[in-house]
């Protein structure tokens, strides 16, 4: 039987809140997600943690006795992680990525981090859309470069502000148009991010502008399912303005889009943290777009 940690740390939400609604609040996640996770992990377990009550749900006998050990393993993985990572002769310095980052960021502020910690290194890890934090929750990254909104727990300072756009395919209707009004997209079949995304799927769905709810025609799990969805004429896109020439394809063109609020690009890390390999590419970045 495999239970991932993700999936105990959902449960003691759970636990903690007695309500499915305020937990995924706090987790950052959809209410629909983190219930599928919770059957999930009953079923793995072969026992019910939950039953309903009228002010949201009640642990079991089950569930009860689970809850220290719970919380007992993710406590002593998150300790066991820290202790791992203070073993490294040298020390790495995990960079939790979920898209390209460029805008003349990134390489200048690893010139920065290293001038200033001799003897680190560095790891640039890809992290899945469905973990909003770029893993930064479960401690598989110091720092992540991630699109708002985050997850509660996180600091944030924001890299780049720019407006958002879309990607279609070359022959859409909607492509001779120098600029394409957000309301033109409406009955667009959209390419979204997994609902485990939550906020952040809703956000490249535009839900912050539309009292509709959008069409979705594929979900896509990393950049290339979404531009090859995009180029097969699956669906369009939201894309911030500076990631057009990033991800440019053949057979794909991309407009700007009026009527949104502009995405705010960050470098994010975990509340608390001030250890002083962190510290120093926040810095780093923080010089380099104070330069830019």
């Amino acid at each position: 039987m495999d239970v991932h940690l993700r999936e105990l740390r959902y449960f003691v939400a759970v636990a903690e809140e007695l309500n499915v609604t305020r937990a995924a609040e706090r987790l950052f996640v959809s209410q629909p997600a983190l219930s599928k996770q919770l059957r999930v992990l009953e079923r793995q377990l072969g026992f019910r943690l939950f039953e309903r009550v009228h002010s949201g749900v009640a642990l079991t006998r089950q569930g009860q006795a689970l809850l220290p050990i719970a919380r007992d393993l993710l406590g002593r993985w998150g300790a066991g992680v820290e202790e791992a990572r203070a073993a490294a002769p040298t020390g790495t310095l995990v960079i939790g990525m979920q898209t390209a980052v460029g805008r003349g960021l990134q390489q200048e502020a690893l010139r920065r981090f290293r001038k200033k910690m001799p003897g680190w290194e560095v790891s640039l890890r890809l992290v899945g859309w469905d973990d909003p934090s770029g893993g930064l929750s479960d401690g598989t990254s110091d720092v992540a470069f991630i699109w708002l909104p985050v997850p509660p727990g996180l600091r944030t300072y924001v890299l780049a502000t720019e407006s958002r756009g879309v990607a279609m395919p070359a022959g859409h209707r909607l492509a001779e148009l120098a600029e394409v009004p957000f309301g033109a997209l409406r009955d667009e079949p959209f390419i979204a991010l997994p609902v485990a995304a939550g906020p952040l799927r809703d956000y490249w769905l535009g839900r912050d502008a539309r009292e509709d709810d959008p069409v979705v025609g594929v979900t896509a799990n990393t950049p290339e399912e979404v531009f090859e969805a995009v180029t097969s004429g699956l669906g369009v896109v939201l894309v911030a303005e500076g990631n057009a020439t990033l991800y440019s394809r053949p057979g794909m063109v991309y407009r700007p889009v009026t009527g949104l609020p502009p995405g705010e690009l960050a470098i994010a890390w975990r509340e608390g943290d001030v250890s002083p390999q962190v510290m120093a590419f926040i810095d780093a970045l923080r010089q380099v777009t104070t330069k830019v």
